[in-house]
């Protein structure tokens, strides 16, 4: 524990990697919204694709407030360096007013007046404070670069009315072209209608040519920073984001290294093969991933390469170079986003109906004194169900022609995989093997997974996805709550085999208690911490589950008093975490460093009303609702009425072993406290019940007694057998 505290200090004090140095000079952005990595080719978008042959390749999350960031709201944000929305009316970008070589977006006032439009003109007074003038093209150019004022210096409708590209050192351009279609009475309508795949390349085709006839005009030593900064429909997808740094040349093509390739932040800049080019990656600290950067870092990227510092308000970090990738690399990575997004509904709304149809299955069942062997097993296998979404992130299901049903069928294999593990080992001879294998699967692949970088929870079907915009990085809500669930299950499970071979002397329990807690904490500092799980709710929710847990390992009783003062000891916890985190230099700081400048300058309230709204609209979800409905009542009148509800396996198996309990109260703890505390709401305390409930009525089934009930010993499927009386 001491060299924890000695590493984790030393690594507070150090910083992850910063974007690549480069000196001062002119830059230029150039906004593409809708374009996908998917429109890329080679013949058919032949300039966008020589500026990927010459530039760092990567994917933007253009998420800004709501689901889908329409070309006003991704400008808006660009210019305001946070996320912004112009509300109801979203579509395209205001057209400014001329005045003079210059314009004035007269919306600008308006929008400031905005909740979500705060920040407005922050990028363009950045630029005027710092002595340098700026120039657009186009509307939402003007948008980008306006001050808080409005005033835009140079200005021109199209890249041939702009005189002189090289009198400023800021300038944008607006490449409308893919979203122009969809606009409908000046608005981005809900539900847009879907352009002929042949329209579609068509308007490509135009986009590539208008990119291009701004990329002759700029000067030579220019820094190109290209996005695709909106949707263009009614389903979020990653957009194209490129780099270009001065000094970079053409890709040369295979079988022409006449010399040496072009070189980006050190990095070779080449194509691969005929049809693909590769290059070195774009991320960010926002998203502690390589390959993704999200709109409101486009801000300081900008601000960075025109020398110019950004404004505290901003929220986003400048774009840094990683490991090689190629358009496809990123086409994909859009594909499994989109196809996790469009299946999770469906996906939870399935789990939803099973986990009811098992509680009523279960219920006729046991109220009949038959088949208490497949209730056991049924109940197994749907708590392998959860750590199955993300274990299946180990195959590259994405690259399958049917990615949907090649994910589902993965997930379905892994839990087969896990539940014959877990009913198969030689564990399964003691009631409570199983249910602690099930729980120890669970948290020792999320707990692998938050010490490798949260690849399996990212494109997930219980975590998160940057198409989404939710979460990029560290432990989400539902993994959290299975995390807490598992941890304390299982721990509370060790602690009972530990009583038993003490012989429940107190002293003993008062150890299990202390072991329990230990094993809590860590896994609480994991969730966490910065970088790793960075989950400001969760450690807010896992302090008391683990208190509770513990004190009833340790036979001590839990007052109402005492599990509020743990609820303020978990908020004391994650607020010590937070502002260490802030205390780190601002490239270095995760959301939870941020929230704390937030909290200082007062800027935080508009992103607590929006995590409230969140929690609420979560109380009566169709999908999650149900699951604590059904696991609750089932697990209430199991121990109110169990000889009418579940032949009283419940309260047998609480009192065959009392810490089983201790880690079922803990669990539904942490799953309420969590709903409270996080936007998930609900969500959270479906999956602790989810996994919980299940392992309990497990170890009720298998527990000694069931002879009582049904006249003499049964197997696993419920048949009466007195050979397998020993083994129950």
């Amino acid at each position: 524990m001491l060299l924890l505290l000695v590493s984790s200090a030393l690594w507070w004090m150090a910083a992850p990697a910063q974007a690549a140095e480069a000196p001062a000079g002119r830059v230029a952005f150039i906004g593409v919204p809708g374009l996908l990595w998917d429109d890329l080719d080679p013949a058919e978008t032949p300039r966008l694709w020589q500026l990927a042959g010459e530039s760092a390749l990567g994917s933007v999350s253009v998420k800004a407030v709501g689901t889908v960031t329409c070309p006003y709201d991704g400008w808006l944000t660009v210019s305001a360096g946070v996320r912004s929305a112009v509300g109801h009316r979203c579509g395209l970008p205001p057209e400014p007013v001329a005045q003079g070589g210059g314009a004035v977006v007269t919306e600008v006032r308006e929008l400031l007046r905005l909740r979500d439009g705060t920040y407005a003109g922050t990028l363009g007074a950045a630029v005027h404070a710092a002595g340098q003038c700026t120039a657009a093209v186009g509307p939402g150019a003007a948008l980008a670069l306006a001050d808080r004022e409005g005033k835009v210096d140079r200005y021109a409708a199209e890249p041939a009315g702009l005189a002189d590209w090289s009198r400023c050192r800021v300038l944008a351009v607006d490449v409308d072209t893919l979203v122009k279609p969809y606009i409908v009475d000046g608005k981005l309508p809900q539900e847009p209608e879907l352009l002929a795949p042949e329209r579609r390349r068509s308007l490509v085709r135009e986009a590539d040519a208008r990119v291009g006839a701004a990329l002759d005009e700029l000067p030579p030593d220019t820094e190109i920073i290209l996005a695709g900064i909106g949707d263009h429909g009614s389903v979020p997808h990653l957009r194209v984001a490129m780099w270009k740094r001065p000094g970079t040349g053409p890709a040369k093509q295979p079988g022409t290294f006449g010399g040496e390739a072009p070189m980006l932040g050190g990095i070779d800049v080449q194509t691969l093969h005929v049809g693909e080019v590769a290059g070195p990656s774009v991320g960010t600290n926002s998203t502690r991933r390589d390959d993704i950067t999200v709109l409101p870092d486009i801000t300081p990227t900008i601000l960075a390469a025109a020398g110019i510092a950004p404004p505290p308000t901003v929220i986003g970090q400048p774009w840094r170079l990683g490991d090689r990738t190629t358009p496809g690399d990123l086409a994909r990575s859009d594909l499994k986003g989109t196809a996790v997004r469009g299946t999770t509904g469906v996906f939870f709304t399935a789990f939803a109906v099973v986990q009811v149809a098992f509680y009523a299955l279960a219920y006729v069942l046991l109220s009949r004194r038959r088949r208490l062997g497949v209730v056991g097993t049924a109940a197994i296998v749907l708590a392998c169900v959860p750590v199955s979404t993300y274990a299946v992130n180990l195959l590259p299901w994405e690259r399958s022609p049917y990615p949907v049903p090649t994910l589902i069928g993965g997930v379905l294999a892994c839990t087969a995989l896990f539940a014959a593990v877990a009913l198969g080992g030689p564990w399964r001879r003691d009631p409570l093997g199983p249910p602690a294998a099930v729980a120890a699967i669970t948290a020792t692949v999320l707990v692998g997974d938050l010490l490798t970088g949260t690849t399996l929870q990212f494109d997930s079907l219980m975590g998160y996805t940057a198409v989404v915009g939710g979460r990029y990085y560290g432990l989400a809500n539902i993994p959290f709550a299975l995390l807490a669930t598992a941890v304390l299950m299982v721990t509370a499970i060790a602690a009972e085999h530990l009583v038993r071979a003490g012989r429940r002397r107190p002293a003993v329990a008062g150890v299990a208690g202390l072991g329990v807690a230990g094993l809590g904490v860590a896994a609480m500092l994991l969730a966490g911490w910065p970088g790793v799980g960075s989950d400001f709710g969760g450690v807010i929710a896992f302090v008391p589950g683990i208190a509770v847990t513990a004190l009833l390992v340790a036979g001590k009783r839990v007052s109402v008093v005492k599990l509020g003062a743990f609820c303020v000891l978990g908020g004391v916890a994650v607020s010590v975490i937070a502002v260490l985190d802030h205390l780190r230099p601002p490239a270095s700081q995760t959301h939870l460093g941020r929230f704390v400048g937030q909290v200082i300058d007062g800027t935080f309230w508009p992103m607590i009303g929006r995590k409230l709204g969140a929690m609420l609209n979560t109380m009566l979800s169709p999908n999650l609702m149900p699951i604590v409905l059904a696991g609750l009542a089932f697990l209430v009148f199991a121990v109110l009425r169990p000889g009418q509800i579940s032949a009283g396996i419940v309260p047998r198996a609480f009192a065959r072993a009392p810490m089983l309990r201790a880690g079922l109260v803990g669990a539904l703890v942490s799953g309420v406290v969590g709903m409270l505390v996080n936007d998930s709401g609900t969500a959270v305390l479906s999956m602790a019940v989810a996994l919980a409930v299940p392992l309990v009525l497990y170890a009720g089934v298998r527990s000694p007694g069931e002879e009582e009930l049904l006249g003499g010993p049964v197997d696993e499927g419920g048949r009466h057998d007195d050979v397998l009386a020993g083994e129950t």
